[in-house]
């Protein structure tokens, strides 16, 4: 039998506070209810930049919150807990196509 590995939320206990709602709310309004990082619309999440499981004292401040859309927060969260690199050519790639679409 396969050996069954278990992934520990550590930020639970927050995300499903009353107090969680409200700041949720804050931070996408803060951000204008688009992906920080790639300016996408629709169903936003708020991410803690800082993560509960390292940095607990900061699950609640609002400057440590950042609206991401489901792929930019995948990709941050791979990132964290060390499940790949990204591409640095690739980044730039994204970098000059958003900066394109600035322009527009």
């Amino acid at each position: 039998m396969g050996m069954i590995r278990e992934y520990r939320r550590h930020s639970d206990k927050v995300t499903r506070s009353r107090r969680w709602k409200g700041l949720r709310l804050e931070a996408l309004r803060r951000d204008g209810f688009q992906c920080v990082k790639c300016g996408a619309r629709g169903r936003l999440e708020v991410d803690h930049i800082k993560p509960v499981r390292d940095r607990p004292d900061l699950s609640f401040v609002l400057a440590n919150l950042q609206s991401l859309c489901g792929s930019c927060h995948s990709r941050k969260t791979r990132l964290e807990i060390g499940l790949g690199r990204e591409d640095p050519a690739r980044e730039a790639w994204k970098a000059l196509l958003r900066k394109g679409l600035q322009e527009q």
